[in-house]
């Protein structure tokens, strides 16, 4: 962690040099009007004790210079009686607060090793974090390869363009940038710039003064202060008119903007994050979007592939969207039919993750003693299995073994929706089929085992039953208790 001390009194800072004794961070001290700036400006400062003379440089706020030049920055300030009322403006500009000379080691030190404590669990959250977007993005080249280009980015100050089809994914990975950047506690705004009406997208954005437009009774924050220190996702952004794109090329040059109906410009730290679903190239050639926004918007790319293209995440969000929606919902779903996964598995989903959400409430509310079944998803879902049942039902009795394999091996056999589940407290002697810890991370042929085992408990052993409620036939179920080395007490 690196902590920046200005202080005009040299002694006090040769005192912080030399007796300084918190592990993990490095000092950069100066007592000098002119060596500020230099600091500033090279490498990371992730925390600072200004002095209050030093908040003023070249007529220049060094809060709002540091804020944005070292997103996620903390700023105390050091004053004393003649100069508290510079700290109090200053945090009102964004110092997290003041302390009053003189200054002891130890209160400095115990500040440092509070922030250093906030700044590692941040880092400890987002490593958790990210193991689970790697499972909920879909862990194909592609996807890993857009997370390792979001990580790098994130704590960054560059713009970024995702672009992607509708409902693929795009606000909540505008959500991730914001979450692993350092602007991760200040606010995220989000706005569609296609749903606001064309005569009022400009004092939405930027703001307006009162009696500016008709209506206008008082003056308005647009949505570029309210997320002043943090950062705007602008959706849809390829929807803006002419001259609200020449505004916002203005903002992202000089970080300014000025209210309807004001003169005065207004210095802003926002971060831009835009998206949108069409070409903004063939629009560039069309003259509906400006040449010199998109290259400044389009600082880094990220090109979201829609879900179909990544279907190694449908089991991971199918869980996550069967938690989200379950309680909204009044239901507790404790398992989904075979069937039902491959339905959901086949599905092209062409409205993407954000139709997937829809297909999984449906889902929820149709659903029958904690159990999401076939006939419980939309109908366009459904199809595309009862298509492969009908067409097994209808092979030669010997094929259909090996047909049912092939449905099973498509997907995984199960998606454990509850960690504990009240059958399996009772059922015989297959009492292995425990559920994993939170922390667990199971084979696909594990899951298959104890979804098998789980299956054996709940209908006695009854072979004929869990063949009917796992939807395979004999033939495939003997395969599987021999591949999976399930030994069986009774025949039945």
């Amino acid at each position: 962690m690196n902590i920046l001390i200005a202080d005009f009194d040299q002694k006090f800072i040769s005192d912080i040099q030399r007796s300084w004794s918190v592990a993990g961070t490095n000092l950069l001290t100066c007592s000098s009007e002119n060596d500020l700036m230099p600091i500033a400006k090279n490498g990371s400062i992730d925390l600072a004790f200004i002095e209050v003379p030093f908040l003023m440089q070249d007529n220049m706020d060094m809060v709002s210079y540091l804020k944005e030049r070292h997103p996620g920055i903390e700023i105390f300030v050091l004053c004393d009686d003649r100069n508290w009322q510079g700290a109090a403006s200053a945090i009102t500009r964004g110092a997290n607060s003041f302390l009053k000379k003189p200054v002891t080691l130890s209160l400095l030190e115990s500040t440092a090793q509070k922030i250093q404590a906030q700044l590692q669990n941040k880092s400890n959250n987002q490593l958790m974090e990210s193991q689970v977007l790697d499972s909920l993005l879909g862990n194909t080249p592609e996807m890993r390869k857009i997370l390792k280009t979001v990580y790098k980015i994130a704590p960054t100050n560059s713009t970024v363009l995702i672009t992607g089809e509708s409902g693929s994914g795009k606000e909540f990975l505008a959500n991730v940038v914001h979450r692993y950047s350092k602007r991760a506690n200040e606010p995220f705004v989000a706005v569609n710039c296609g749903a606001i009406p064309e005569n009022l997208v400009e004092s939405e954005l930027f703001g307006s003064k009162k009696g500016s437009y008709t209506g206008s009774t008082t003056d308005k924050k647009g949505l570029f202060e309210s997320a002043n220190g943090g950062t705007l996702f602008l959706d849809e952004v390829g929807e803006l008119s002419p001259a609200t794109q020449v505004k916002l090329l203005r903002f992202l040059q000089s970080h300014e903007i000025r209210r309807v109906g004001e003169t005065e410009a207004r210095f802003l730290d926002v971060r831009i994050i835009a998206a949108t679903n069409r070409n903004l190239q063939e629009q560039m050639l069309t003259g509906k979007f400006r040449e010199d926004l998109y290259y400044r918007l389009n600082t880094f790319h990220l090109q979201l592939p829609p879900l179909r293209d990544r279907k190694a995440a449908l089991p991971n969000l199918i869980k996550y969207f069967i938690l989200k929606n379950k309680d909204s919902q009044g239901k507790e779903i404790v398992d989904l039919e075979p069937a039902a996964l491959y339905a959901l598995t086949k599905y092209p989903y062409p409205g993407n993750i954000r139709e997937l959400e829809n297909i999984i409430e449906h889902a929820i509310v149709l659903s029958e003693n904690g159990i999401i079944r076939l006939e419980d998803l939309p109908e366009n879902v459904q199809e595309g299995a009862r298509e492969k049942t009908m067409a097994i039902a209808h092979q030669p009795k010997q094929e259909q073994g090996m047909a049912e394999d092939a449905v099973m091996d498509v997907v995984p056999v199960s998606i454990s929706l509850n960690e504990t589940r009240p059958e399996a407290a009772t059922g015989s002697s297959n009492a292995g089929a425990d559920a994993p810890a939170n922390d667990e991370i199971l084979s696909l042929e594990e899951m298959e085992r104890r979804h098998i085992l789980h299956a054996l408990s709940v209908c006695n052993n009854n072979k004929t039953e869990v063949c009917k409620r796992l939807g395979i036939s004999r033939a495939t179920l003997w395969r599987k208790l021999k591949e999976l080395k399930i030994e069986m007490n009774g025949e039945d």
